[in-house]
């Protein structure tokens, strides 16, 4: 799984490839639309595999998180991103059973659901092979 070309960009639903850089910014497609669209220098954009999730230790990589639910379901599809908070909250609890109640919301825990089914439904959770 290479979460290094995989964009979150703030105010904007689901997950971007990065394509090229811009002028003003960079390009980007959308994996649900398939739509190229140029994201200005201003945005906030995040990669996924700079994203971690807080516990009461450390910070836990989301890549590693989403290797936890991938392998949790069995490689199929979670549980709804609109699913209610306490059913949320519980599968965060099964697979990071120390994540940090207190700086990690309800909402965190949606878009990694939501982010978790998208890239199972782009097969784009398949573990890397390792470099020889």
């Amino acid at each position: 799984m290479k979460l290094k070309d995989i964009l979150a960009i703030s105010g904007k639903g689901g997950l971007f490839k990065f394509v090229s850089q811009g002028r003003n910014g960079i390009i980007v497609e959308s994996y649900e639309d398939k739509k190229r669209t140029v994201v200005h220098s201003s945005a906030k954009v995040s990669a996924l595999e700079d994203i971690a999730i807080f516990t009461e230790t450390e910070e836990v990589p989301l890549g590693d998180v989403l290797k936890k639910l991938y392998e949790k379901e069995g490689g199929k599809e979670s549980i709804s991103h609109k699913a209610s908070p306490d059913e949320l909250k519980a599968l965060l609890q099964e697979i990071l059973p120390d994540y940090d109640k207190e700086r990690v919301y309800v909402s965190d825990i949606k878009k990694l659901v939501q982010w978790y089914n998208i890239l199972l439904k782009y097969d784009l959770l398949k573990p890397a092979e390792e470099d020889k």
